[in-house]
């Protein structure tokens, strides 16, 4: 294991190197982001290879389905992944912009901008896409960056860490502008969480336990991305095409992601003429259906939910339904059970909608779309380094601009205070 002394060289090595980073042109940073994807693309037959040594691992661990594939890295995966670094060479780089200037009655110009936060702690699980991603937001937005990945990943982590960083360096980047901690041992986290004047920010990206274990021990500053509890409302004044093809997206197009949905809500109105074909459909996916005595009536081959699966996000192929007599009986539904975190109507009725929204306290609401849509990338931020489901500084997709704080700075001719 990585002895105290040596975490906190790595710290304040990042340290330095962000403040140098922090005065690093654009043009150099989408340059260095530019390269590194395209670095990915010819090194994929090193990345894959060594992460068919962690798929190998998984499956004799028995790890679920969906778990193997938030793990996978094909060919098509890399070259996403190469596509988001060169998409966030094209974004507006947000480090020295204006916010807001005033022009005090005894002259002094006052501005706020946009400074980066510092270093960002990155401690994350499975999903190995995750260095690409975190290591492009925090070069672009000037901050120092460590990651800890698990022990999970850890052959698909070095790979892709080691390609962008050589990359980094070779194009001008300071050296320790990001790091890779290589030893999973879980003791190096708490060694981690209290070195606060070096780390400025924690981002956990994992499963809930991981999620309040980093908080309850942090000494610095965390944004929580807890658990995904994502529902679809399925309103009277739905078109129950439209609520079919989207409730299918949502659970099972990539089942093992935050942004799934794990519930299920029917007006009890269309309940009977729409849960039997969805049902059947979700069956035919492989989804295990579990719901409340009225669904269980109205469809075949459902399940008993009990009170825990309301609360349950099961990132595979599971799912919990109710039938609700309305608006008013969803939206409580979700607030007692959910999550904060991506909650959808599907409805034809604009009234319905805006309750809904204006009710519906969760950091991405929708109407008439699937919840996946969740995601940096789909946002238009590039990628994201977790979703927030917290209230303070950051919420939902965190990009470039949630990467950042801000700065007063300002212009006086010789003023003083009387």
């Amino acid at each position: 294991m990585i002895n105290g002394a040596a975490i906190r060289d790595l710290c304040r090595r990042a340290k330095s190197a962000s403040r140098k980073l922090a005065i690093v042109d654009t043009k150099t940073k989408d340059r260095a982001l530019v390269a590194m994807g395209k670095a990915l693309i010819a090194n994929a037959p090193y990345i894959t290879g060594q992460n068919r040594k962690d798929l190998g691992l998984a499956r004799r661990k028995g790890l679920s389905f969906a778990l193997i594939d938030r793990l996978t890295l094909s060919d098509d995966r890399i070259r996403a992944m190469a596509r988001s670094l060169s998409d966030m060479a094209g974004l507006r780089d947000p480090v020295g912009e204006t916010i807001e200037t005033r022009r005090r009655p005894n002259g002094l110009l006052i501005k706020k901008v946009r400074v980066p936060i510092g270093v960002i702690l990155i401690i994350y699980e499975s999903r190995p896409n995750v260095t690409s991603d975190c290591v492009g937001l925090c070069l672009k937005s000037s901050n120092g960056l460590i990651l800890r990945g698990g022990s999970e990943a850890v052959n698909s982590n070095t790979a892709i860490f080691d390609v962008l960083n050589k990359e980094a360096v070779r194009c001008g980047l300071p050296r320790d502008s990001i790091s890779l901690i290589r030893d999973t041992d879980r003791r190096i986290v708490d060694e981690l969480l209290v070195q606060e004047g070096l780390i400025d920010l924690v981002i956990p990206r994992g499963g809930e336990s991981l999620i309040k274990e980093v908080s309850k021990k942090s000494r610095i500053p965390v944004i929580k991305h807890y658990k995904g509890v994502c529902h679809t409302y399925v309103d009277e004044a739905a078109d129950l095409k439209m609520a079919e093809e989207i409730c299918y997206n949502a659970k099972v197009q990539r089942p093992g992601v935050c942004n799934a949905m794990e519930t299920m809500l029917v007006h009890e109105k269309v309940a009977a003429k729409f849960l039997p074909d969805m049902v059947r459909r979700f069956r035919e996916a492989g989804v295990e259906v579990r719901g409340c005595p009225a669904t269980r009536r109205l469809a075949a081959g459902v399940k008993q939910a009990s009170e825990s699966d309301w609360y349950t996000e099961y990132l595979d192929l599971v799912l919990s339904v109710k039938v609700v007599g309305g608006v008013d009986e969803a939206v409580g539904h979700i607030m007692k059970y959910g999550s904060y975190h991506s909650d959808a109507i599907v409805t034809k009725n604009k009234k319905t909608a805006e309750k809904f929204l204006g009710e519906v306290d969760s950091a991405c609401v929708y109407v008439n779309a699937s919840t996946r849509f969740t995601d940096g990338a789909q946002f238009g931020k590039g990628a994201e380094m977790g979703i927030s489901t917290d209230k303070i500084h950051a919420r939902g997709p965190m990009g470039l601009e949630e990467l950042t704080s801000y700065k007063y700075v300002v212009y006086g001719k010789g003023q003083i205070r009387r």
